[in-house]
This record gives C-alpha cells, structure tokens and sequence, in this order.
C-alpha cells in the first residue's frame, strides 16, 4: 500500500499509531489542521480525552472536514477517537461525528485506576489479542448494519461497518499490529 494515513494529532496518543503504521511499511502523516488530510487514504482517530479533542476539533474546523473525508476514505477510531465515531455519547460536551450508527459511553471499563489488560477474541483471527483498556469507553446501541469484530466479557468492543473501525482499547500500545493490518486489508 502506497498510500499515507491521517493520523488526528491533537492530543492523544498519537505518536503509537504512527509506529503501528512504520510496523506495518504504511506511511503516514500527523494531522493538526483540516487541509492537511488533502492527499491522505485514510485517518486514524487516536485515544485521548474525549471532551479535549472534541472541543479541539470545533475550534480548528475539523467536524465537517472529517464528515466529508469519510465519505470516501477509511476512518478507524480507537477509545477516544471511537466515542466521537459514534452517533450518540453519554456526554453533552462530546460533539459525535456520526459515522457509525452506535451509542457509546464514556469510562464504561471504569476510570484511569481501572485500567487493565485482556484477552480480546477477534472474529477475525482464531488467536486472542491482549488488549489495553485505559478508560476504555462502551458500545451500545449497536445497528443491525454494524459487524461486532472483537468482543471481551460477551461485551462488543470492537466494531465495523463497510471500512470504518472503532476500538474501545488500545493496539497501537502493544507490539501486535494485526488491528491496524485488519483495517488497513478493509480498504
């Protein structure tokens, strides 16, 4: 793949996917303004502060640019970046893109002490994947049209619709890129 992902670079744990990214032979640019996904294949929204990078993306103009690439371009969402893929959050300061139809909750796993590693089972792949759940958020309200790929405690967390993703853990913390080569093989 000759093609440059996007990765949202406003607060976060950007740096990771763009690592997972080099991993894999992907190039990949960070973005920090809207016209700079002119020329990118897809976008990767990273983890972080929900409200913070919702709040960051009104103030630079990114909400209807992001609306629009999506249209024609990938979009993989990763905690943070999967609470504002939804169409519906628990939280009024969180401004939802509405790129999947799904409701997600903010801190659903419980606060940063509450943080944990586990076993994922992916759809995908017969072999587990040790997730990194920090925050992590929760999906509800799930659509039919939308495919749980990965799931822990019978719980989805991990969703896809034609070639958008979003996690609600983190594999750009763990040395296994088979998340990031996943989405990028949908494309």
């Amino acid at each position: 793949m000759d093609s440059v992902v996007g990765v949202l670079a406003l607060q976060g744990a950007y740096q990771k996917h763009v690592d997972s990214l080099a991993r894999l032979g992907v190039g990949s640019r960070l973005i920090r303004n809207p016209e700079e996904l002119d020329g990118c294949s897809a976008l990767i929204l990273p983890g972080g502060e929900s409200t913070t990078i919702s709040l960051l993306m009104q103030e630079y103009g990114f909400n209807e640019t992001i609306k629009t690439f999506a249209e024609a371009h990938p979009v993989l969402g990763v905690c943070a970046g999967m609470i504002l893929m939804a169409d519906e959050v628990d939280d009024d300061r969180v401004k939802p893109l509405g790129l999947l139809p799904f409701k997600a909750t903010r801190n659903f796993y419980g606060r940063q002490v509450h943080s944990f590693t586990a076993d994922v089972k992916l759809n995908f792949d017969e072999n587990v994947f040790q997730a990194q759940f920090i925050r992590a958020p929760g999906i509800e309200k799930l659509s039919p049209e939308v495919e749980i790929l990965a799931t822990y405690d019978d719980k989805a967390v991990m969703i896809g619709s034609g070639k958008h993703m979003a996690l609600s853990f983190h594999p750009e913390l763990t040395d296994d890129i088979r998340i990031h080569k996943y989405w990028l093989g949908k494309q």
